[in-house]
């Protein structure tokens, strides 16, 4: 079947998670279980193809769009971004998400608008789809790159860098870790996720895209999203 060769060669749905982005997925601390809305929707579209799950982990989202073409994985859940649009294939937008940036208590920066300033320097994780965003939109400002999210803060509290990139929740949740941060109003973009496959399983693609749009109308996203209880994710309608 030309479907199951391309979305499960190995007779399992190879899943790339990664767990740089804990809006979508997390493990569980004492069981080591992956849990979340990238999970649950994996789980059900192997069982649409009847083929167990295999989650093939990652630390990063860009791990994870780096390793496209390898054969290592079938589909992943990634931003949809123009430069991952090279080797991988998107499924429609399935959710939202608010990017925005911390600054320094003590900064002149008031607004998302001005952090586009020769001479500022913006802390963000490697390979993320909003730093991707940044590095094809910025004229004047700098962006530093880090490993994983966690790097990028490191590199704010030690006042390598003037902002933090990131996604809007997971900056709320980080703010107890950036004592000498304040978040600034309104996003500077907003990261919309899809399912994907690498660009040379066409049929896979496509049957990903029909999934997705069913798994929209269906509300499955909206409901995972309530389920996982996940703050901040919005599912497309």
């Amino acid at each position: 079947m030309p479907l199951i060769s391309q979305l499960a060669p190995t007779g399992k749905l190879r899943a790339g998670m990664n767990l740089g982005n804990t809006l979508f997925t997390t493990r569980d601390p004492v069981t080591g279980e992956l849990r979340g809305v990238a999970t649950d929707l994996m789980h059900e579209l192997a069982s649409r193809l009847g083929v167990p799950v295999e989650f093939v982990v990652h630390a990063t989202p860009g791990d994870v769009a780096d390793a496209a073409g390898q054969g290592t994985w079938d589909v992943a859940v990634l931003a949809i971004e123009a430069a991952r649009a090279q080797t991988i294939m998107f499924s429609s937008p399935m959710t939202e998400i608010e990017a925005s940036y911390v600054v320094h208590k003590a900064s002149w920066l008031q607004s998302v608008e001005q952090v586009d300033t020769a001479g500022v320097r913006i802390s963000a994780a490697e390979k993320a789809g909003y730093e991707l965003f940044l590095t094809r939109t910025l004229r004047n400002a700098t962006v530093l790159r880090a490993k994983g999210f966690q790097g990028s803060i490191d590199l704010f509290n030690d006042r390598r860098a003037d902002a933090l990139a990131g996604l809007k929740p997971a900056l709320l949740a980080a703010m107890d870790s950036i004592p000498e941060g304040r978040m600034l109003e309104g996003p500077f973009m907003t990261v919309n996720h899809g399912m994907c496959t690498s660009c040379d399983r066409p049929v896979a693609a496509e049957y990903v895209r029909a999934f997705v749009i069913e798994m929209i109308a269906s509300g499955f996203v909206a409901r995972s999203i309530i389920r996982n209880g996940v703050r901040g994710l919005t599912a497309v309608k």
